[in-house]
């Protein structure tokens, strides 16, 4: 998430955060949030929303019919909003920082697991047990390969990494060791 983004992003979900609790529709603003961070995200969308050239009643009308079937009224107010002000870039990281304030109102986290060998779902499983056991809260999993990490893993919980990986390792003993 780029820094300017994410200030942008912060009140938009913030309010949407409060409006979720408040009419306790958490699970149906988070699909309707990822819905539009994967549109917004789409490069033939993504060219249009910030062409100056593309009025923002095209703008909104061309998200509004993709969304017809997906966003609620409130959902289609945000995006009247965000078109408005010129706002949609940040949906991404609205969404994220929505996904964050969630999980921490529902006791849970996100974890990203990034190793250098693709990770076989028995292992996810124990990962997310012993996880679980450290966090004490429900925890979610996904899993990435980067074979630049050469052996082991990295996990990042929220703001918590845990670099296991064998090339952080040697990082590590380099600086220690003032190379």
């Amino acid at each position: 998430m780029a820094e300017d983004l994410i200030t942008i992003a912060r009140p938009y979900a913030e309010a949407v955060f409060a409006r979720a609790v408040e009419t306790d529709t958490l699970d149906s603003w988070a699909e309707m949030l990822d819905f539009l961070a994967a549109v917004v995200s789409d490069p033939a969308v993504a060219d249009i929303i910030v062409n100056p050239a593309v009025e923002h009643g095209r703008r909104l009308q061309l998200l509004l019919d993709i969304g017809a079937e997906k966003l609620s009224e409130e959902g289609q107010n945000l995006l009247r909003v965000l078109v408005e002000n010129d706002r949609l870039p940040a949906l991404p990281d609205i969404a994220t920082l929505f996904h964050q304030m969630k999980n921490e109102h529902d006791g849970a986290i996100d974890v990203e697991v990034i190793s250098a060998y693709a990770l076989k779902p028995d292992v996810e499983k124990e990962l997310a047990a012993a996880l679980k056991k450290k966090l004490g809260r429900e925890v979610s999993i996904s899993s990435r390969k980067d074979p630049a990490l050469i052996g082991g893993v990295k996990i990042r919980a929220g703001d918590m990494v845990i670099d296991g990986s064998v090339a952080g390792q040697l990082s590590q003993l380099a600086n220690e060791l003032g190379i």
